[in-house]
């Protein structure tokens, strides 16, 4: 315990003060701390989601794009006639004019 002289208790009074003040606006500054790192946050946040709906927009106009030159360089007419082709012409068919071929041969 300090000594009861005019100039102690003035020192007291003013160390005692300041030590309530600190711890009085302790509180008030943490709530401000948190306040400002949860704007900054969510602002972060929400930067994040739009630069993700702009990539997804860019793949989709990219896929939209590949599709419609995929749907315009087919020839369907040329498309046609090699499917018909395929159709008509069995593996069977193949191999009897294969073998009827061999045979002219081996006539000879």
């Amino acid at each position: 315990m300090a000594y009861t002289t005019a100039v102690n208790s003035q020192i007291t009074d003013a160390v005692t003060q300041a030590n309530v003040n600190v711890l009085a606006q302790a509180p008030a500054l943490a709530l401000g701390s948190l306040f400002q790192s949860l704007a900054h946050s969510t602002g972060i946040l929400y930067e994040n989601t739009v630069s993700a709906q702009q990539q997804q927009n860019t793949l989709a106009q990219a896929g939209a794009n590949m599709g419609v030159m995929q749907i315009y360089s087919v020839d369907t007419m040329a498309d046609a006639a090699s499917t018909e082709k395929v159709s008509q012409g069995g593996v069977s068919d193949n191999l009897t004019s294969l073998l009827a071929t061999m045979q002219a041969f081996q006539n000879r």
